[in-house]
Formats: C-alpha cells, sequence, structure tokens
C-alpha cells in the first residue's frame, strides 16, 4: 500500500463586519462572517513524480492510517444517455472533456468514472474500486473513456449513488463528485433524485454542468447546492474540454474537507438565517445540524486557497438603551473522530443598544452590499418565472429591479447577461422591455448563473 505525502492543512481567519448597534428594544444582528483559508495547495501535480511506495493502480481506497491515505477522491460521472448522440459531437465533446480532466487528476489522488444512464455503470477502474493517479492509471482511464457511447436513458440518482458507494471506500480528507449532463431526469421518479440528494448530503461535494439547452436548471442546481458544489451551463458542447479541466483543477486545490460553521447563541437568541452570500448565494438555514446546547452545525463543503463569504442574522432578546451581549459566536471547525472537533478559526457578533438614532440605522456596507445581491438572485428567477408563465408585467418588473441591482452593486456579468433578455430603457431606475425573442441559451445561462456575486472590498467592522 503506497504511503501518502501529508499536505498542509490551510491556515483560517475569520473576520466579522457589522454595526453592532440597536434602538432600545431592537432585536435584529446582522453581520457578514468572512472566512478565509491559505497556505494550502501543496500537493504534486499530475504528471509529477510519483508518491513513495509500491506501483499503484486499482486499489480499494486505503483505510489503515499508518499508511497514510489519498489526499482527495474524485468521481467523474458523465452522461451516455442516448440524447448524448444528438448532434454526435456532444459526445465527442463529452469524451475528450472527460479524458482532459482525467489528465488532471493529480498523482496519489483516487479516482474513478462512471457513465450515466438510466443506470450507473464504472467504466473504470472497476469492481467497485478507486484507482490511485498516475501515468499509467491515467492512461489506462482515458482508453476507457474513449470507448464511451450514448444510449439509453437519464437517472442521475442512481448516478450520484453509485459515485456515494465509490467515494465511501476512501479515506480521503476531501471527497468530490464532478457530473455532466445534456437532459432532463427522465427515468426516474423526482422523489428518487431528491432521495439521493439526501443520502448523498454530507458525504461529498459535487460540481455539476449541463451541455447543450435539453436540461433543466433547477436539477443542475439544485445537486450543485445540496452536495455544496458548482453549477454552470455550458451552451457549446466545444466548451467542454476547458470547463471539465477547469473544475478537476479547483477539485484538486481542496485541502481540507467537511468543514462546518458553527452558530452558538446565548439563551434568549436565536438564529434567523445563514447564507453563503460570496461567491454564490446558498441558503444553509435549513441544514443546521445540533452541535450542543445552544449551538449549531452549517456545513460549507471542501477549501483549498480561497475566501467566502456568509451572512448570519440572529433575533436577540430585546434590551433597553446601554446594554451590551454576545450575539453569536461564530466558529469554524471540523470533526474529529473520537475527539471534540477541531476550531479552525472564530470570530464574534455583538449587539449594543443605543439612543443614537445616526448609529443605530446605519446600515453597514458589507452587510447592505450582500442583500442586495441576495435580491438580485431572487428577482432573476422570479423575473424568469414570470415569463415563462406570461406575465409580461411581473416579468418587466422583476427583471428591471435586477438591472437596477446589478449596475448598483457592480455586478457587471450579470448586468450583461440581463442585456441578453431585457432591453435596457434606464439603469437606474430600472426601466426595461422585454426582448421579443431571446436564445433559450441566453435565458438560461442567466437563470443558472444568477446566484454569483460579486465581492464588495472590505472597509472595517
Amino acid at each position: 500500500m503506497a504511503n501518502f505525502a501529508k499536505s498542509n492543512v490551510p491556515r483560517f481567519s475569520v473576520d466579522v463586519y457589522q454595526n453592532p448597534y440597536l434602538p432600545e428594544h431592537g432585536r435584529e444582528v446582522n453581520a457578514i462572517v468572512t472566512v478565509t483559508a491559505t497556505g494550502g495547495g501543496t500537493r504534486g501535480r499530475a504528471g509529477s513524480l510519483p508518491l513513495p511506495g509500491p506501483p499503484r493502480g486499482p486499489v480499494d481506497a486505503p483505510r489503515d492510517r499508518s499508511q497514510g491515505t489519498p489526499p482527495a477522491a474524485v468521481v467523474l460521472m458523465v452522461d451516455c444517455s442516448g440524447s448524448m448522440d444528438y448532434p454526435p459531437a456532444k459526445m465527442r465533446n463529452a469524451r475528450e472533456a472527460t479524458r482532459a480532466a482525467v489528465d488532471a487528476v493529480h498523482d496519489g489522488v483516487a479516482f474513478a468514472v462512471v457513465a450515466g444512464t438510466h443506470t450507473a455503470k464504472e467504466v473504470y477502474p472497476g469492481g467497485g474500486r478507486l484507482a490511485l493517479a498516475d501515468a499509467a492509471t491515467r492512461a489506462s482511464a482515458k482508453e476507457a473513456v474513449r470507448r464511451l457511447t450514448p444510449g439509453g436513458g437519464t437517472a442521475i440518482g442512481t448516478w450520484l449513488r453509485l459515485a456515494d458507494d465509490l467515494l465511501a471506500s476512501s479515506d480521503a480528507a476531501v471527497r468530490h463528485g464532478i457530473l455532466l449532463t445534456d437532459g432532463r431526469n427522465e427515468h426516474e421518479d423526482p422523489e428518487a433524485l431528491r432521495e439521493a440528494l439526501n443520502a448523498c448530503s454530507g458525504r461529498f461535494t459535487c460540481d455539476a454542468r449541463g451541455v447543450g439547452t435539453d436540461w433543466e436548471v433547477h436539477e443542475v442546481t439544485g445537486i450543485a447546492t445540496a452536495l455544496l458544489g458548482t453549477a454552470d451551463i455550458v451552451a457549446d458542447p466545444a466548451g467542454l474540454a476547458t470547463d471539465f479541466t477547469g473544475m478537476m483543477a479547483a477539485a484538486m486545490g481542496k485541502e481540507i474537507g467537511d468543514v462546518a460553521l458553527r452558530l452558538w447563541t446565548p439563551q434568549g437568541a436565536e438564529i434567523a438565517f445563514v447564507k453563503q452570500v460570496a461567491p454564490t448565494v446558498v441558503d444553509l438555514t435549513g441544514r443546521r445540524a445540533q452541535a450542543g446546547p445552544r449551538a449549531g452545525d452549517y456545513p460549507t463543503g471542501s477549501w483549498g486557497d480561497e475566501s467566502r463569504d456568509y451572512h448570519v442574522c440572529v433575533a436577540v432578546p430585546p434590551a433597553a438603551v446601554g446594554r451590551e451581549m454576545l450575539a453569536a459566536r461564530v466558529s469554524l471547525v471540523r470533526p474529529r473522530p473520537g475527539d471534540a472537533p477541531e476550531v479552525l478559526g472564530q470570530g464574534l457578533v455583538r449587539a449594543l443598544w443605543t439612543d443614537d438614532g445616526a448609529a443605530s440605522t446605519a446600515l453597514n456596507a458589507q452587510v447592505a452590499h450582500y442583500t442586495g445581491q441576495a435580491e438580485l438572485a431572487r428577482v432573476i428567477q422570479q423575473g424568469l418565472d414570470a415569463r415563462r408563465a406570461g406575465d409580461e408585467g411581473g416579468a418587466t418588473a422583476k427583471l428591471g429591479r435586477a438591472v437596477q441591482l446589478a449596475a448598483a452593486s457592480g455586478n457587471g456579468e450579470t448586468a450583461k447577461l440581463l442585456a441578453k433578455v431585457v432591453d435596457v430603457v434606464d439603469v437606474a431606475a430600472g426601466t426595461v422591455r422585454l426582448k421579443a425573442k431571446v436564445a433559450q441559451a441566453d435565458e438560461m445561462t442567466l437563470e443558472t448563473r444568477s446566484t454569483k456575486t460579486v465581492r464588495v472590498k472590505k472597509t472595517g467592522n
């Protein structure tokens, strides 16, 4: 069994940005929590010298920690349903993209490739195992991928369950999936997909991509949201190789998994909501896991060298002027089997009651910015839903508000996507006209990317 070189665990910092002042008897405290990880990224890259140990190949993921474990495990799930043959270039590009992604797997990482139709089949290495990446296993995997052919239906839940079984065989610190589909999940009940996502949630993260325009946005984004990954559209299959390589590179940059945001509140205080607000908007409120008296954990997935922002809203018991309290303690934790969780970073959310109206009504710049970004994502979805329902008035109002918010926040990419769906008359006023004809790819791109945000410059607490 191979001995694996240890990578550095990132160092985490937690910064809290808020206006702590409340009017007399005020109850709502809002804060932006910025979590930053630095100092990771030390793994060898694909094509580097092999790690110490005997020759690698298809193996059961090692469980003897004295011998070391793979730094990461990844499963590629490739849609091989019959629709991938229309046009034939779609399947050809999917094969090329998967081969490119395999090339990007770092030495020593455990990996597998799954072909997805109305069933799921492990095409490499086979036998319910993961292979350990080196030049030989990457070459074998690419040869197996070269033989993929389209045929059959689409049942994504079966793909995810097979990926979960494979990844569960590894003790890797980071477990990740990459999923590609070109069609709707027509060969299993929606409940079956929901059950699969519930079963896989917290066990691995997953990036999901839709190729072409015949897939359902809510299915692909739902997979990414449930499994704390990214979602996007690749309208032109020719762009798959670049996208797959980028996804795999990002996955290889992850150094630590199963990280949670732990929020402790004092007696009488309650968490109203928790949302990731950068780089994308993801509502984590309903995913709380109780972590002892007055504390709950919210999953954040895997981390490399990166920074993310979270909006935390706390309802505190009302108090008189001059009172001060700790509204919440924010900790970043990861589990340790048989021991207390490791605390990776910590910050405090405060509440201070004042009769200074200017102080209590001032909006913290970070909170205001991300409140607008969350509204932007919401009104885009509402506007597109109204447009599809034939409600032109509602669609015009919502998408006009989106144009206004995108401009005010400096979200230029979203503004460009909106301009493909509406004609902008007055940006500041949010006055727009719906375009008579909109390319399906443009509408799907706007919907898929509506939750992507721009960050605000941090100027202080």
